[in-house]
């Protein structure tokens, strides 16, 4: 008994899907690819596997609890990749070093992370995105929320929100204030985590003005439309910390340009989970849910570690998470609704086969009865698999 239920089992954190919820998942990839293409995206794909070294550039300590780890035979450490941006700038700086730039390269791939298992999002998950590289202009940032804004709605899906910030805001603030590096860590990771808790208390216990601690508890509470972005100029003392909100404001009037700025607020205390990212940053919510869909920005320095500075912007789109976001707001639709369920009486097979064959390249799907059914008995099976269209042959 102990071995059959090793059998059947799977490793924590992995799944299967089942014939619908693969073929879901298959046609919000297909929908994705297609639009990736229409935006002028090249797709590409990296190995499954690299090398742990190339995974955890500049962030070994972090990431390595999180990754899947193995050994070659040359005793080399290999990981399961454990998001697609290092992967991709690795290859844009090596094999695709002299490609015409800007270099735009989409993708739709597994990756591995070691961690707790929720509805969304496995140990194993898929992601769906795009990296722009070569282009340190606003258009390119604004391209890339406009291109997952309406990578969501042509799949489907009716409810988000796209919320924007700005690492060299954050990070320009906390520079007008001295903080040394190490306190600069810590605020960065309570803010990522949206500890405020852990943030106020890190804050009142510097040695700063009052004044100073007030605006950088404020941090994680600035989020709002326009007027709020205006306001926060209050609070930028310097230079690095003007060009971040200034940046923002471009961007905005951009994606008013693609028309989807109802879709758009500000959160300047948005702080992604990768060190790279340089500047403009975002997370896509749908009503519901509270982890994000999609999420991206502004990651000028990671090519540079591969020998090969180059400015860069993408997003990823969480496929297990975006088809809970549909299923959630009941915009999934049946997986066979154009389909054909074809059975027959005796003796007509071989009519349903040239039938079958004639719909199948007319562009139909079809599915043909592999034994003789009574055409009560053929209907039903037809609901069951989800056929929106019933022929039977008799």
């Amino acid at each position: 008994m102990e071995n059959e239920t090793l059998v059947l089992d799977i490793p924590y954190g992995m799944r299967d899907f089942l014939p619908k919820e693969a073929a879901g998942k298959r046609a919000v990839e297909t929908e994705l690819a297609s639009l990736f293409s229409a935006w002028g995206y090249d797709e590409v794909v990296t190995p499954t596997i690299e090398y742990l070294d190339n995974l955890t550039l500049g962030a070994k300590g972090a990431l390595e609890p999180h990754l899947f780890k193995f050994f070659d035979r040359n005793n080399r450490t290999l990981a399961l990749r454990h998001e697609m941006t290092t992967p991709i700038a690795r290859l844009a700086a090596s094999r695709l070093r002299d490609y015409p730039m800007p270099l735009k390269l989409s993708y739709i791939s597994s990756v591995f992370r070691y961690e707790q298992a929720q509805r969304g999002r496995q140990c194993e998950f898929h992601q769906a995105g795009v990296e722009l590289m070569g282009s340190t202009s606003t258009a390119s940032d604004a391209e890339i929320i406009a291109l997952a804004v309406e990578g969501l709605r042509q799949v489907g899906l009716k409810d988000f929100q796209v919320s924007i910030g700005q690492v060299d805001f954050v990070s320009g603030i906390m520079e007008q204030y001295h903080l040394d590096k190490e306190t600069k860590s810590k605020l960065k990771t309570a803010l990522e985590v949206r500890n405020l808790v852990e943030a106020e208390q890190i804050v009142d216990g510097l040695a700063i003005t009052e004044q100073a601690k007030t605006i950088l508890k404020r941090l994680p509470l600035l989020n709002g439309g326009e007027e709020m972005l205006r306001k926060s100029h209050a609070f930028a003392l310097n230079e690095q910390s003007c060009r971040a909100l200034d940046n923002l404001g471009e961007i905005y009037r951009l994606l008013k340009a693609y028309g989807i700025a109802q879709y758009v607020r500000f959160d300047l205390g948005i702080i992604r989970d990768f060190g790279y990212y340089t500047g403009m940053v975002f997370e896509i919510y749908a009503s519901g849910l509270g982890f994000p869909l999609a999420g991206g920005g502004r990651y000028d320095h990671l090519l540079s570690d591969f020998g090969n500075a180059c400015p860069a912007t993408g997003v990823a789109l969480g496929i297990e998470r975006v088809l809970l976001a549909l299923s959630r707001q009941a915009c999934v639709h049946p997986v066979h609704a154009e389909g054909v369920y074809l059975a027959y009486a005796h003796g007509f097979l071989d009519a349903a086969i040239e039938l079958a064959q004639k719909l199948r390249s007319e562009g139909k799907t079809v599915e043909i009865a592999l034994s003789v059914l009574d055409e009560q008995s053929a209907d039903d099976l037809r609901r069951q698999k989800g056929y929106g269209e019933f022929l039977y042959l008799s």
